[in-house]
């Protein structure tokens, strides 16, 4: 008796000392598991004569039933100690800022916030958005749009060319998006009211150049379009862009192969401490480039320019974005800065709208 009161002690000592789950399940195997203490006194009942067995098997029975019980009390003290630690390292302070939602978390590209403002604004006039290949012919770039074989214009545009094929002919990255406007001339009749905005590509990098960069062009082919018309569409276009009640816009004569007359537009402006206010000031800034389309282009594009006439506009829309946004340097539209788009970029779910405000 003197063994099992010993062993009793040990065990239930072995078990008090048991600091987590696995120490205290290491003490129920080595007790009562298969080759355990406690189980190797019940294997030796069976040896033992009746009144042998009568006398020790109460004594090792209630060993069992007391080792077991302890272990199943330590066992739901430990479970709870584990799950008041768990508990306190997995609090949530309640002090702290909440996380914005997954949808905020985003940020526009000013480009494509720039975009969506465009075509908010021209959507309203009743305009649709015209797209084309990136990769365009010699003939849509340069050859229908007035552009002669040899003529010093081409050389402008500083195009990438791609290696020629063997019928001589090459293909090339399209420096301005006007071949969107042939390919739509070529496959839609008359009235035609569009804009194509879209990647460019000319061979010039510098802070205000970028060999890839985006461009926004406009076309009205109708029966009576005239430069009136013209004047009206982009002197609304700016006031609903820039934000501004009132704008003064001046055209002054230029070159274009695709327009006659071609001329350049400047919108009044006011410089002050790197700023640049629109619809104010005495300083004028140059914005877009526009003009009647050439009778030639009408006629490549199998239109009578003696029924039709019309008019188109191009701009630049990461100088528009640098404008409106403040932006000083072109190339960091394509660095790819998370800090930068956390700071110019704009929230994803706040669509651009003339009513609700462009920008707001």
């Amino acid at each position: 008796m003197s063994d099992v009161t010993k062993l009793e002690s040990e065990l239930l000592a072995a078990i008090g000392a048991a600091r987590d789950e696995t120490a205290l399940e290491a003490v129920r195997v080595s007790a009562l598991g298969k080759s355990g203490s406690v189980s190797a006194l019940l294997k030796t009942l069976g040896a033992m004569t009746p009144d042998e067995r009568k006398e020790k098997g109460p004594a090792i029975n209630g060993l069992k039933d007391r080792v077991g019980a302890a272990i199943a009390t330590a066992k739901e003290s430990l479970a709870a100690a584990a799950l008041d630690a768990r508990l306190a390292s997995e609090t949530v302070d309640v002090t702290l800022p909440l996380r914005e939602p997954q949808a905020e978390t985003g940020r526009v590209h000013p480009i494509s916030q720039v975009i969506d403002e465009l075509t908010a604004i021209f959507a309203d006039m009743g305009f649709s958005v015209a797209e084309g290949p990136d990769i365009e012919t010699d003939d849509y770039n340069f050859t229908k749009l007035n552009f002669p074989e040899g003529h010093p214009a081409r050389d402008m545009h500083d195009t990438f060319y791609f290696p020629p094929k063997p019928d001589g002919s090459r293909l090339l990255l399209r420096t301005h998006t006007s071949p969107v406007q042939v390919r739509t001339m070529l496959t839609k009749q008359p009235p035609i009211r569009v804009i194509c905005p879209g990647r460019t590509y000319r061979s010039d990098s510098d802070q205000t150049h970028t060999p890839m960069f985006h461009q926004v062009e406009g076309l009205v082919i109708d029966k009576g379009s005239h430069l009136g018309h013209l004047k009206w569409i982009l002197e609304e276009f700016c006031k609903a862009f820039f934000e501004v009640d009132s704008v003064k816009m001046r055209f002054r004569p230029s070159f274009f192969p695709f327009t006659e007359p071609s001329m350049e537009v400047d919108i009044q402006c006011r410089r002050d401490k790197g700023e640049i206010r629109f619809g104010e000031g005495n300083d004028w800034l140059e914005i877009l480039g526009c003009g009647m389309v050439h009778p030639n282009v009408l006629k490549n594009c199998g239109l009578d320019p003696d029924v039709y006439q019309g008019f188109a506009w191009g701009m630049g829309i990461d100088r528009i974005a640098m404008l409106k946004y403040g932006i000083n340097d072109l190339r960091a539209f394509f660095e790819a800065d998370v800090r930068w788009l956390n700071h110019y970029g704009f929230r994803p779910l706040d669509f651009p709208t003339l009513a609700g405000g462009l920008s707001s």
